[in-house]
């Protein structure tokens, strides 16, 4: 269980910029932005996740609940509510995600993986922070990726419009 409180980290809160597909991998990539500044933070998320999220991005009503949509009637069932979603680490290339909720005034964290966190964060609105740390490390690693492969990925963040983000193809 990851720790519920690490008051010592800096957080950033963070929004989904969008998501699009990454042309050499074929797979989708989740960028976050610092809220009110600079810093994106791309993930790279299976294709069921990026569906999820963009489902819920373009407000598209399934006839049937899937899979993050149940998740949220059944947080709303239990009258639970989703503060909060947390990317608090990353390790060995995998991000670790959770979900932060209240229910009767008592705070339950939940592991999950950042993905399908931010999956229902944006059905319901609710925050996402990622550690200063985690966002120093995946800089570090970035860093550390030879150079041809770090300036492809500069120049695709760079010229990726507006227009296309959020635009995910499902």
């Amino acid at each position: 269980m990851p720790p519920a409180d690490r008051t010592e980290e800096r957080w950033l809160d963070m929004e989904v910029r969008g998501l699009l597909l990454d042309p050499a991998a074929e797979t989708p990539v989740l960028l976050l932005q610092e809220v009110g500044g600079t810093i994106v933070l791309p993930i790279w998320i299976g294709q069921a996740e990026a569906n999820a999220i963009a489902v819920a991005l373009e407000g598209v009503r399934e006839p049937r609940p899937m899979t993050h949509d149940l998740m949220l009637r059944i947080l709303r069932e239990l009258a639970a509510d989703l503060l909060r979603v947390e990317v608090w680490a990353l390790r060995e290339g995998t991000f670790h995600g959770r979900l932060v909720l209240r229910r009767g005034g008592e705070e339950t964290v939940v592991d999950a993986r950042p993905s399908d966190a931010i999956a229902l964060s944006v059905r319901t609105g609710a925050t996402i922070r990622v550690a200063q740390s985690v966002i120093d490390q995946a800089l570090d690693l970035e860093l550390a990726t030879n150079g041809d492969e770090k300036e492809r990925l500069r120049e695709w963040l760079e010229k990726a419009r507006p227009e296309d983000l959020g635009k995910y193809t499902m």
